[in-house]
């Protein structure tokens, strides 16, 4: 059943974005991006959730603010003094996720000292999250506007945020399971996300936007 989207145009198409990028769009589980942290910090739930919070976080935040500094910065200096702005746009949105992902690390330090040892290595590995840098550069090949970024972020973020909370309840429960030694691990999970992924994209065409 396909539900008609009936709002103003611009509440309608932020719905879509929303709803595409995390769920028929999932970036994680569509285009595999963040596959690395996702496997590792998928074991228990409450590492899942506190990555996947700051994911959330870290994606909205830097797709925002990325958004607006390729338009008020690489974009004017690309037609003032014919700087490219594909030469600069990584090393501009890996400073910006950088900074934020510094700040949410001293913020789970100070608040929680024990989710802050569980998420270890992965949680300053946020930086070099390839769905957080995805967020970015595929905000800018659709050509989003600044709201239209926030939302596209969040949306990513919630995608990710959800798949990994889903992928931690199901190992959770396979602990007591009875799993081939050849598919034990990595197998059994990969063969997981990718049902996960044919779940997801089931939902394509749901929301028309009129």
């Amino acid at each position: 059943m396909i539900a008609q989207v009936t709002q103003q145009p611009v509440a309608a198409s932020l719905i879509a974005i929303l709803f595409a990028a995390a769920i028929t769009d999932n970036i994680l589980l569509t285009r595999f991006l963040g596959m690395c942290s996702f496997l590792s910090v998928s074991r228990q739930m409450k590492s899942a959730l506190g990555l996947g919070l700051a994911v959330v976080f870290v994606t909205t935040a830097t797709t925002a603010i990325n958004s607006v500094l390729y338009r008020q910065v690489l974009i004017p200096l690309e037609k003032a003094y014919g700087v490219p702005a594909d030469t600069m746009i990584l090393i501009l949105f890996i400073v910006v996720i950088a900074a934020f992902v510094q700040l949410m690390e001293m913020f789970i330090e100070r608040v929680s000292l024990g989710l802050y040892f569980s998420l270890g290595i992965f949680l300053p590995l946020i930086t070099v999250n390839c769905a957080i840098l995805g967020s970015s550069l595929f905000m800018v090949t659709r050509q989003l506007d600044l709201l239209g970024s926030l939302i596209f972020g969040l949306g990513n973020g919630l995608g990710w945020w959800l798949a990994i909370m889903l992928m931690a309840g199901i190992r959770t429960r396979l602990r007591n399971a009875r799993i081939p030694p050849a598919l034990d691990g990595a197998g059994i999970t990969l063969i997981i996300a990718g049902i996960m992924a044919l779940a997801f994209m089931g939902y394509s065409g749901m929301i028309q936007v009129q």
